[in-house]
């Protein structure tokens, strides 16, 4: 019987006991700051990196994990058995080089023992078919059954973004500083769909009010679901409090979905800057 190793990257949003529970090996980004570098979730937690982010002269820098690291990792993974296939799922190229190396490494392999997977998602979007993932695998499901699942499951998830500063999209070079200066001085705030693993502008608004009224057409959209909603994951980037508030409006409105609470990683935080909100939800 063919066993399953299940691979993810850093920027999806699970617990340790999600990892424990599916032997997930996560093999994680590169953190820069102020020249000094960390590996995301080995020696740097979300949380700290949002302090050090706060203190650090520069913006820090992220970088993807290299061909050889993954190389190395599926080396490790197929030679605990003859039998062993990998299914590697990582975030969308659109925002990261990560799936790319992944599937680069794979190729240097022979035959077909590893499949590399386009989330097209990030955060606790890309978690929701990991962690799928892992149930079936757990469950004696088959590599192509896996896999079809999976699909399935990325056509079922939908992920909505809001950034309340412009500044660190700005100093990262995806905004121009014209741009930036102006939606400073107007407290600009962003909402945004990822659609297809692009980020897509939907809302341009000030204040903390055009966040709030951007995220109830959101929740009208989640209610619009035919089957309802299974599972929804809310990240933050350094705003635990608000989190937790509009948790709560979230539990209210979907009481029989299941509801996490997470930091964000270093590599959104990084682009998004403090305050941003991503709300991945999976219909049934």
């Amino acid at each position: 019987m063919t066993k399953i190793q299940l691979v993810t990257d850093s920027t999806a949003i699970l617990s340790d006991a999600e990892i424990a529970e599916y032997a997930i090996t996560v093999v994680p980004l590169t953190i820069v700051i102020d020249e000094t570098t960390y590996q995301d979730g080995v020696n740097l937690g979300r949380e700290e990196f949002m302090d050090k982010m706060a203190a650090a002269k520069n913006l820090p820098k992220t970088s993807t994990p290299s061909i050889g690291t993954f190389q190395e990792t599926y080396e490790r993974l197929l030679a605990e058995d003859d039998d062993t296939h990998i299914i590697s799922i990582h975030l969308t190229p659109g925002l990261s080089g990560t799936y790319n190396a992944a599937q680069q490494a794979a190729n240097m392999f022979d035959g077909d023992r590893i499949t590399v997977i386009d989330s097209a998602f990030i955060d606790r979007s890309l978690s929701f078919q990991v962690l799928h993932a892992g149930q079936l695998i757990n469950a004696g499901a088959s590599v192509a059954e896996v896999v079809a699942e999976i699909a399935k499951t990325e056509a079922n998830t939908e992920l909505y973004l809001t950034v309340a500063s412009l500044d660190n999209l700005v100093s990262g070079g995806r905004l121009s500083k014209t741009v930036g200066l102006i939606g400073g001085l107007l407290n600009i705030r962003i909402g945004a769909h990822v659609v297809n693993g692009d980020i897509q502008v939907e809302n341009k608004g000030r204040g903390a009010k055009s966040t709030k009224a951007y995220l109830a057409k959101v929740i009208e959209k989640m209610h619009a679901a035919p089957n309802g909603i299974e599972q929804i994951g809310l990240s933050h980037a350094g705003i635990p409090d608000a989190a937790q508030a509009f948790g709560e409006i979230l539990r209210t409105e979907f009481p029989d979905a299941q509801i996490t609470i997470n930091q964000t990683s270093p590599t959104i935080s990084t682009h998004t800057g403090v305050g941003a909100f991503g709300l991945s939800y999976l219909k049934k």
